[in-house]
């Protein structure tokens, strides 16, 4: 098996080395566009470079999502550039000069200032973003070109980015590893009180501006997790007052309506977005276990579960940006979610013994009402200085969540051993309530060094307190007995404190970055529960952790605009409050569920060797992947008691994925694009003998495809299409997964309106199934959640831009010198 391992590496290596060619010197412009006011970066905006001399157009780009532009291959002469974007004064930067001295020029910040003749009437042209970009180690995907989630939440989202895999129960994995952490606007989110699959169904996609993919993030970010998955919130910063409402209807009684707004003028930036969902989710599945070592005459059970689930979800948030001066801006912005679902579920169960004899028969219905809310307060300030880019920004954000999840279990015996039975068990009720507070602070210094070279500091502190205290009643004739195993109480103060360092310079085509994080983790908790005699007793729990966690990147560009990257960071991966709770959940009554108060962090280190490529028509991006989890945590089965299995969180030895990744976009017929990615990877999981788990490899991989066509003049059509193959984790044997999502949209003369239909899932296909084999016992699971909808949604857009695309009439073009502008 390692011979595939060094197989499939040096099959990695060999396709990346073919595609690439012999390096050498190139010639570079490069800048950072920002708001003269505000200094907010200006996305999207608009770079042209011109011969000076003959006038001939010699490259154009826009910016990135940061605000940088790069035109490289600029031959030996003398230039014009000229910047421009919607509702700002056109600069211009002349005598710029490239000669074998002078191959590589940095501009600096580039200030902009908003034109004093933008008025709503005016006529605007726009650029479509990039679908893909990708800075310093990390993958930003642009969201506005997805059709297919229009209408939905942001798991719906992810599912369309590509290295990015959603299953059916709504996990979210990066290259197979569902230990990704997931971040909002670059912060942990108390929303859903943390839980990730809730979490991301609590997020509109309509909020959503991008989406970051940092494989292996430096040590500016948080070393918790096996990457980072950043949402970015939009803010809605364009100039004058602009909106957009969107309201929808779809199959399974599925409504949802949103609405942006935002003012921009002089030094203050006002926005809002509000956005509300409801709707229908049907899920059925089934769970056969088969115990290989019975205690008792059972030696089946199997379990169906059909359930449908109303969820109800609003999210608002709204800021304001003010410039306290040319150089500084202070920020406020706050947020609301708030989430109610209703959910009605049926288990059948069937206990058989030898030669499927009928041992007992019986069906629990279980009825749960799950509300919440949380809300965020956020300060940012940000610092220019006289240098360019030299800049300080100060954070401070509060957040509280409260939750509360109340289920009722009903339950009928309908037969045992074969013979109708009269016995109806005691009803049973669970109560869970959470509360979660998160103070997060943070600050960050950036310092030019030399002509392209940056040092950064900061530090960061997160401090979260919480409590999860489950109350468990049996209903009687006299009324609720409460049920002293089942009752607990746990709370718990997570505390992370940081400080990093990090520095990048180019020498030549080589450019470097490397940095070192030091983090103070410490989790202290306290669980609280009655023994057999009724009696309250207390268990503390602690999860110190104390470590440094290098980052390196380095970067070679090449010719034709193409770059060879190499990357190592070393992180690690906490366990949760949840998993560390000794608390039962007895949902199901033959598969209880129950924390590790024992387990200890995980430690990661990954390598990474990639290589990008941009044609006129095509960009290629590849990277060959290894991973390294030390001390992993996994979900082991207990031996039967009773019927009764009980899964747990443990520690095993470890486990190593490498893998070779691919994405390209394309767009080499006029009318049509698509964006494809595949993921090949192979995975070792280290033997657990205690558990009686031997060592286990596997071969998998996973592909998607976007594609977008525009046949029709003011009418779009996207179809995406995703495959998972099986693969193996411990014990689990995950079945492969198949999806096909479409969606189109017309716009209405004038563009300010359009109409988009959704078609989600449309076979049905997508489930999360697995076959889970120990030494006493086999489980058989699926569970497919009716994803399949359609929806119809209308957009109105209206303000500043909203214009039809063509070309203006009597535009009063301004050119500004940008030395004056500096």
């Amino acid at each position: 098996m390692r011979s595939l391992k060094l197989k499939t590496i040096v099959t990695g290596l060999m396709l990346l080395f073919a595609i690439t060619s012999y390096s050498q010197s190139n010639s570079k412009i490069s800048g950072n566009i920002k708001d003269s006011l505000t200094h907010q970066v200006i996305p999207f905006a608009t770079v042209a470079l011109a011969d000076q001399h003959t006038k001939a157009a010699i490259k154009g780009t826009q910016t990135d999502i940061n605000g940088n532009f790069v035109l490289e291959n600029i031959p030996i002469g003398t230039f014009t550039l000229r910047v421009g974007y919607v509702g700002y004064a056109d600069i211009l930067k002349e005598n710029i000069t490239i000669d074998p001295a002078n191959g590589n020029l940095n501009l600096g910040d580039l200030l902009v200032s908003v034109s004093k003749n933008t008025s709503l009437k005016e006529v605007v042209v726009t650029g479509q973003k990039a679908a893909l970009q990708n800075n310093d180690g990390k993958k930003v995907f642009s969201v506005n070109q997805s059709l297919v989630s229009k209408g939905g939440n942001a798991a719906d989202l992810l599912q369309n980015v590509p290295t990015l895999q959603i299953d059916g129960n709504g996990n979210v994995s990066l290259r197979g590893s569902t230990g990704v952490k997931v971040l909002i606007d670059g912060k942990p989110s108390v929303i859903a009180n943390g839980d990730i699959t809730q979490l991301l169904q609590s997020i509109p996609a309509s909020t959503i501006e991008s989406i970051e993919v940092i494989a292996n993030p430096s040590a500016k970010y948080d070393a918790e997790g096996e990457g980072i998955i950043n949402i970015v919130l939009k803010k809605n910063s364009r100039p004058g007052f602009n909106g957009s409402i969107d309201l929808g209807g779809g199959t399974r009684d599925n409504y949802n309506g949103s609405a942006n707004l935002s003012y921009q003028t002089g030094k203050v930036n006002l926005y809002g977005n509000y956005s509300v969902k409801n709707g229908n989710t049907y899920s059925n599945g089934f769970q056969y276990m088969t115990f290989l070592k019975p205690a008792d005459s059972i030696r089946y059970s199997n379990e169906t579960f059909p359930s449908v689930t109303r969820n109800k979800i609003q999210f608002l948030k709204a800021g304001i940006d003010y410039s306290l001066s040319p150089k500084s801006v202070l920020g406020v912005s706050g947020s609301l979610n708030l989430r109610d679902t209703h959910r009605d579920e049926i288990l059948d169960i069937d206990n058989l013994g030898t030669n499927d004899f009928p041992l007992q028969s019986s069906n629990r219905y279980n009825t749960t009402n799950n509300n919440g809310k949380s809300y965020e307060f956020d300060v940012d300030y940000s610092q220019h200085f006289k240098k360019p880019k030299e800049e300080l920004t100060f954070n401070f954000s509060y957040s509280h969540g409260s939750f509360r999840n109340y289920q009722e279990y009903q339950t009928h015996v309908n037969t045992i051993n074969g013979q109708k039975a009269a016995v109806l068990d005691t009803p049973l009720i669970s109560d869970i309530r959470n509360s979660t507070i998160n103070y997060n602070i943070q600050a960050d210094y950036v310092l030019p060094v030399g002509k392209i070279g940056q040092f950064s500091a900061g530090y960061r502190s997160q401090i979260t307190p919480g409590n999860n205290n489950q109350y468990a009643y049996g209903v009687t004739g006299t009324g609720e007995v409460p049920i002293y195993p089942f009752t607990s109480f746990f709370s718990s103060s997570n505390q992370v404190h940081a400080i990093y360092v990090n520095y990048q310079d180019q020498i030549a085509n080589f450019g470097y970055q490397i940095g070192l994080r030091g983090e103070d983790s410490h989790l202290n908790a306290t669980f609280m529960s009655y023994d057999a005699n009724n009696t309250l007793f207390a268990e503390p729990v602690k999860v110190p952790g104390v470590g440094l966690y290098p980052s390196v990147l380095v970067t070679e560009k090449l010719e034709n605009n193409s770059q060879l990257q190499f990357t190592f960071t070393n992180r690690v991966s906490r366990p949760v409050a949840r998993e560390l709770n000794s608390a039962t959940d007895f949902s199901d009554p033959v598969n209880y569920d129950r924390g590790n108060p024992g387990l200890t962090p995980e430690s990661i280190n990954s390598l990474e060797f990639g290589y990008n490529k941009t044609w006129q028509n095509v960009s290629f991006t590849s990277s060959v992947y290894y991973n390294r989890i030390n001390n992993v945590i996994k979900h082991i089965e207990s031996d039967p008691v009773d019927g009764v299995i009980t899964t747990t969180p443990q520690n095993l030895k470890g486990s190593t994925t490498t893998g070779l990744e691919l994405i390209g976009h394309f767009d080499l017929v006029k009318g049509w694009d698509f964006t494809a990615n595949a993921n090949v990877y192979e995975r070792d999981n280290d033997a657990a003998p205690q558990f009686g788990i031997a060592a286990n490899n596997s071969l998998s991989w996973n592909a998607n495809i976007t594609n977008n066509l525009s046949l029709v003049k003011s009418l779009s059509i996207q179809v995406r299409a995703d495959y998972r193959s099986a693969d193996m984790i411990v014990q689990d044997y995950n079945r492969p997964a198949f999806g096909l999502d479409a969606g189109a949209r017309y716009d209405f003369p004038g563009n300010k309106a359009s109409l988009s239909f959704t078609s989600n899932d449309i076979f049905n296909s997508r489930k999360w199934a697995f076959l889970r084999t120990s030494d006493d016992l086999l489980l058989d699971f699926e569970r497919r959640t009716v994803s399949s909808r359609a929806t119809l949604t209308f957009s109105y857009r209206f303000g500043t831009g909203t214009g039809a695309h063509k070309p203006a009439k009597k535009k009063d073009v301004q050119d500004k010198r940008i030395d004056d502008a500096l």
